[in-house]
Order: structure tokens, then C-alpha cells, then sequence
């Protein structure tokens, strides 16, 4: 079992490597060009995607959508609402994700506090009632 005081260190060395390793994997267009997919269903999912992104929470997406070939294409206008489906339920899934991992740490921080003042209570109850004067030539100096 990992050591309660290296989870959070874990979680944030966890998220580091996603952020480094993802710019290296393959694009989601990328992938949907291998899949043989044509090229207006793509740029419509792209687009559709960083959308999706941006109303699922994202900081770092804009709403993205060429309205006049969304009307026109329905190649387009398919990819583009896919990738916004896919994309928005991602980003949330993603942030929800972070919510629950941080209010996990703020729990272990709080159990860790409330079991040292058990024992700090624990401890005191034990000695209520002991005469403890001789003890002060046992401290360090």
C-alpha cells in the first residue's frame, strides 16, 4: 500500500506524465483520417471538438464552427456534432475527475488531523490524574 503522504506527490506525477505524453499520441483527426473517414466529416469533428471542449469547462479551447458549411454539409455538420458530443462529455469527465481526486486529498489531510488530536485526547486522558512532576528532569535540553 502507498504511503498516505505520497499519494497527492503520486496523483500530481500521474497528471505531469499525462500532460507530457499526450501532445506525442496521435490526433483524434489523425485517427479518424486512418479510419477513412472523409475530410469535410474530419474538419467538422475538429471543430466540433474543440467546441465541446470549451462547454464541457475548458480554458484552453474555443468555440469553433463555420456556420454557413454547418447549414450546407452535412459531412460537416455530422463530424461537427459528433465531436462536440464526444469532446464535451471527455472535458467534463476529465474535470469531475480532478474535483474528486482533490476533495480525496482535502478527506486524507482531515483524517489525518482528526486521528493526531484523538491521540493527542487519548493521551491526555491516560495521564489525567498522574502526578508527572518527576518527569521534568527526563526532558531533553
Amino acid at each position: 500500500m502507498i504511503n498516505r503522504m505520497y499519494k497527492p506527490l503520486l496523483l500530481m506525477a500521474s497528471l505531469i506524465s499525462f500532460v507530457v505524453i499526450l501532445p506525442g499520441c496521435m490526433s483524434e483527426a489523425d485517427l479518424l483520417r486512418q479510419q477513412g473517414q472523409p475530410p469535410a466529416y474530419v474538419n467538422g469533428f475538429d471543430d466540433g471538438c474543440h467546441s465541446g471542449k470549451k462547454a464541457g469547462g475548458s480554458w484552453f479551447d474555443q468555440f469553433k464552427k463555420d456556420v454557413n458549411r454547418f447549414g450546407k454539409d452535412k459531412l460537416y455538420s455530422q463530424g461537427w456534432t459528433d465531436g462536440f458530443r464526444q469532446c464535451e462529455t471527455e472535458e467534463e469527465a476529465m474535470l469531475r475527475n480532478q474535483r474528486m481526486a482533490l476533495e480525496y486529498q482535502k478527506y486524507s489531510e482531515q483524517q489525518r488531523h482528526n486521528k493526531a488530536m484523538e491521540s493527542e485526547h487519548f493521551n491526555k486522558e491516560i495521564l489525567k490524574g498522574v502526578d508527572t512532576r518527576g518527569l521534568e528532569n527526563l526532558k531533553a535540553k
